[in-house]
């Protein structure tokens, strides 16, 4: 896994870098197991201070992504193919769903621009992770994905 950050963005390292391997684990290109490195090779890999992957990591714990160990170190907890979401994790993600929403029509995105934009980036991520191992992120035989 490549990270790539912008050392010049206003969104905060952690958060970029939480965002990045969310973005992995539903592209697929991490799974439930994986291991990711100790968050003091991540920090001497992008130069930053460890404390800020250490941020990082603990969010992604608290959001049920990662589980953290002494031994095994950060190893991804769950994928698509984990089953159905942790109870309140739904009513979580509508409420950010509804920001990012309420900031696209703030901009005068119109209602079609942010459909397409949302099937767009979900079907990216639903490409990705089936031709990098087969998850079904989620969708039932007869499940619409439109």
């Amino acid at each position: 896994m490549i990270l790539s950050l912008d050392l010049d963005s206003e969104v905060p390292i952690y958060q970029q870098i939480r965002n990045r391997i969310v973005e992995a684990i539903a592209s697929g290109e991490l799974v439930e197991g994986s291991s990711l490195p100790s968050t003091r090779q991540l920090a001497v890999d992008l130069g930053i201070n460890f404390h800020t992957v250490n941020k990082a990591y603990d969010l992604l714990r608290r959001e049920g992504l990662l589980r953290i160990n002494r031994k095994s170190g950060a190893l991804v907890q769950r994928d698509a193919r984990t089953g159905p979401p942790q109870p309140g994790f739904t009513d979580e993600w509508e409420t950010r769903l509804r920001t990012l929403l309420a900031e696209a029509v703030a901009h005068g995105v119109g209602d079609p621009a942010v459909l397409d934009s949302c099937r767009s980036v979900l079907t990216s991520f639903m490409s990705s992770a089936l031709a990098a191992g087969g998850a079904d992120h989620g969708t039932k035989q007869g499940d619409s994905v439109s």
